[in-house]
């Protein structure tokens, strides 16, 4: 377990990378680029705000899962519609962002309260 948080912080940084650098040389469409763009706007820095936590922190658990899993979801539903996928899974984005926010209130919360 203590592994899979990094992994996963990592994986965000691997798919907004390579997703978005595919997306900005390789899709024509204007609204696939955009939503392309828009997940790797939010996906890189949540992956380094993850791994940062984790070595400020590192007994801190829910805040930087929070903002994995978030980026995860919210940035995962764009590109994969971006890549032709479904669109309701547009749907999801805006759990992925739920996540992403109540991610920084327990950061916030946490670095208050000096935890």
């Amino acid at each position: 377990m203590s592994r899979l948080l990094p992994a996963l912080a990592a994986l965000n940084g691997l798919l907004a990378v390579s997703i978005g650098a595919f997306g900005a040389h390789a899709i024509a469409d204007p609204q696939a680029k955009a939503w392309i763009a828009t997940a790797a706007q939010f996906q890189l820095p949540h992956a380094a705000a993850v791994l940062a936590l984790l070595a400020w922190r590192p007994g801190w658990r829910v805040a930087p899962w929070l903002l994995a899993v978030g980026a995860l979801l919210f940035a995962g539903a764009l590109q994969v519609m971006g890549l032709g996928g479904p669109r309701w899974l547009g749907m999801v984005a805006p759990v992925g962002g739920t996540l992403m926010v109540l991610g920084w209130g327990a950061v916030l919360l946490g670095a208050l309260r000096g935890r």
